[in-house]
């Protein structure tokens, strides 16, 4: 074949498609975003996709935040719109599946496609600088003492945050029924209520309060690690006799009905974007710990992690 037919034949096939992702020369890709703009899954979405245009592995990326219900509202709009698009992708994770054990919404991840996991994330809890108690152990104590009176405040009903106060509760006595969890629909507004005072004690991944923590705007009392966090001088729940460790992880899932061979080159782009130096900075700028899992792998996890999440917010009296 004569090399300007070659190219003639070549563009022809890009331009309908025919190309997979890895061979074309980048895809325009578009992000759901399941929640308001300022949390983390917004964070992780709009750096995602930075990082996989200067990995070359997307000519452009366009967001669309779409939040409330956990990201079930998200979801939804997702699986109706994006029905067999190769370049539609949408955030989400652990808040997503406790949400949807606890809300149980019509629309499931049953409907959409495991792509990746990408990150996995503690919590830290805060009190507004202004907060008349100054550590977890007073917060422990006006709990024992009223429950209701102890305003968690985080992300949606069945949030990791959410999960963390209701087993911190039980932990040390109280009826985890009985704690006072305050959701909101997305990081921004729960920030802004832990700013305000609107809540007693507030409840993310440390890198969206890391900021006010070093501004002096939050007093950070506890992570939900195993052991302190690298470069954060925070003790863990577990060093302050609160047996409580959880986690939170954040995965990417491709549109419904995208063929295997679709599948495919969206995990390939993913995966040569994972391995790049911006996603590599991004994880390190943001406190994230790097938890690759993809495919199949990535399906077999989020399963057990519904049995597991369930299992454990029977116990703290949630569901």
């Amino acid at each position: 074949m004569r090399r300007d037919t070659f190219l003639k034949s070549l563009a022809a096939a890009v331009a309908v498609g025919a190309l997979p992702l890895s061979a074309q020369a980048a895809a325009a890709l578009k992000f759901m975003i399941p929640a308001n703009p300022g949390g983390g899954w917004d964070t992780t979405g709009r750096a995602l996709g930075k990082a996989m245009q200067d990995a070359g592995a997307a000519s452009s990326v366009s967001y669309d935040n779409k939040g409330g219900a956990a990201g079930a509202i998200g979801l939804a709009q997702f699986v109706n719109a994006s029905k067999g698009d190769p370049n539609a992708l949408m955030v989400m994770g652990a808040v997503m599946v406790g949400g949807i054990i606890t809300g149980k919404p019509p629309v499931g991840l049953d409907k959409v496609t495991p792509l990746a996991r990408l990150t996995s994330e503690y919590n830290v809890f805060v009190l507004p600088s202004n907060s008349p108690f100054k550590s977890m152990k007073d917060v422990i104590d006006q709990l024992k003492k009223d429950p209701g009176s102890v305003k968690w405040g985080g992300g949606s009903r069945g949030s990791t945050e959410h999960i963390a106060a209701a087993m911190i509760a039980r932990e040390v006595g109280v009826d985890p029924a009985k704690i006072n969890y305050v959701a909101f629909r997305g990081g921004g507004e729960a920030t802004a209520a832990i700013l305000g005072g609107n809540v007693t004690v507030g409840g993310s991944g440390y890198s969206e309060f890391a900021e006010y923590i070093s501004a002096g705007k939050m007093r950070p009392v506890g992570v939900t690690a195993g052991q302190r966090l690298k470069g954060v001088d925070v003790p863990t729940l577990k060093e302050q006799g609160i047996n409580v460790e959880i986690g939170n992880w954040r995965g990417v899932y491709g549109a419904p009905g995208i063929t295997p061979a679709q599948r495919k080159d969206l995990i390939d782009a993913l995966s040569k974007t994972f391995k790049h130096k911006a996603w590599q900075d991004a994880m390190e700028k943001n406190g994230w710990t790097p938890a690759w899992m993809a495919g199949d792998e990535f399906a077999n996890f989020v399963d057990s992690e519904f049995a597991s999440m369930r299992a454990t917010m029977a116990k703290s009296g949630m569901i």
